[in-house]
Protein backbone atom coordinates (compact mmCIF):
# COMPACT_ATOMS: atom_id res chain seq x y z
CA UNK A 1 0.00 0.00 0.00
CA UNK A 2 0.94 3.74 -0.98
CA UNK A 3 -0.15 6.87 0.46
CA UNK A 4 -0.80 9.44 -2.54
CA UNK A 5 -2.15 12.14 -4.04
CA UNK A 6 -4.97 12.08 -7.34
CA UNK A 7 -3.37 14.18 -10.05
CA UNK A 8 -6.23 13.80 -12.18
CA UNK A 9 -8.06 11.45 -14.07
CA UNK A 10 -7.75 9.20 -17.41
CA UNK A 11 -9.65 8.29 -20.32
CA UNK A 12 -9.04 5.60 -22.74
CA UNK A 13 -11.22 4.88 -25.95
CA UNK A 14 -9.70 1.42 -26.11
CA UNK A 15 -9.31 -0.75 -22.92
CA UNK A 16 -10.21 -4.27 -21.47
CA UNK A 17 -13.16 -5.27 -21.31
CA UNK A 18 -12.78 -5.48 -17.54
CA UNK A 19 -11.98 -1.88 -17.15
CA UNK A 20 -15.72 -0.51 -18.64
CA UNK A 21 -17.28 1.33 -16.24
CA UNK A 22 -14.31 2.25 -13.97
CA UNK A 23 -12.95 5.64 -13.07
CA UNK A 24 -9.45 5.67 -14.07
CA UNK A 25 -7.30 8.01 -11.73
CA UNK A 26 -3.74 9.38 -11.51
CA UNK A 27 -2.50 9.11 -8.85
CA UNK A 28 1.09 10.27 -7.68
CA UNK A 29 2.48 8.26 -4.79
CA UNK A 30 4.06 10.62 -1.91
CA UNK A 31 6.55 9.43 1.02
CA UNK A 32 6.60 10.09 4.69
CA UNK A 33 7.88 13.21 4.12
CA UNK A 34 4.42 14.81 2.02
CA UNK A 35 6.83 14.58 -1.48
CA UNK A 36 6.45 13.23 -4.53
CA UNK A 37 7.88 9.34 -4.35
CA UNK A 38 8.40 8.00 -7.47
CA UNK A 39 6.27 7.88 -10.74
CA UNK A 40 2.51 8.67 -11.46
CA UNK A 41 0.55 5.62 -11.71
CA UNK A 42 -2.93 4.75 -13.25
CA UNK A 43 -5.53 2.99 -10.47
CA UNK A 44 -9.02 2.56 -10.75
CA UNK A 45 -11.75 3.46 -8.12
CA UNK A 46 -14.92 3.56 -7.16
CA UNK A 47 -14.93 5.64 -3.66
CA UNK A 48 -15.43 8.54 -5.72
CA UNK A 49 -11.70 10.20 -5.14
CA UNK A 50 -11.11 13.56 -6.97
CA UNK A 51 -8.22 15.78 -8.06
CA UNK A 52 -6.08 16.90 -4.97
CA UNK A 53 -7.69 13.99 -2.80
CA UNK A 54 -5.39 11.98 -0.81
CA UNK A 55 -5.98 8.19 -0.89
CA UNK A 56 -4.71 4.77 -0.18
CA UNK A 57 -3.87 2.57 -3.14
CA UNK A 58 -2.84 -0.89 -3.65
CA UNK A 59 -1.03 -3.17 -5.64
CA UNK A 60 -2.29 -5.96 -4.93
CA UNK A 61 -3.00 -7.16 -8.27
CA UNK A 62 -5.22 -10.22 -7.15
CA UNK A 63 -7.26 -7.84 -5.14
CA UNK A 64 -7.85 -5.73 -7.89
CA UNK A 65 -8.82 -8.24 -10.36
CA UNK A 66 -11.50 -9.53 -7.92
CA UNK A 67 -13.24 -5.91 -7.23
CA UNK A 68 -13.26 -6.01 -11.32
CA UNK A 69 -14.45 -9.73 -11.23
CA UNK A 70 -12.19 -11.02 -13.60
CA UNK A 71 -9.27 -13.20 -13.35
CA UNK A 72 -7.55 -12.17 -16.87
CA UNK A 73 -7.64 -7.74 -16.00
CA UNK A 74 -4.78 -6.14 -16.65
CA UNK A 75 -5.56 -4.38 -12.97
CA UNK A 76 -2.95 -3.73 -11.01
CA UNK A 77 -3.30 -0.40 -8.35
CA UNK A 78 -6.96 0.10 -6.98
CA UNK A 79 -7.91 2.94 -4.28
CA UNK A 80 -8.78 1.29 -1.63
CA UNK A 81 -9.19 4.78 0.89
CA UNK A 82 -9.47 8.55 1.29
CA UNK A 83 -7.32 10.04 3.78
CA UNK A 84 -9.04 13.27 5.74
Amino acid sequence: MLRGIVEGSAISTVKHPSMRGWKLLVVQPIGQDGRADGDPLLAIDMLGAGHGTHVVISNDGRGAREMVGDNTSPVRWAVIGIMD
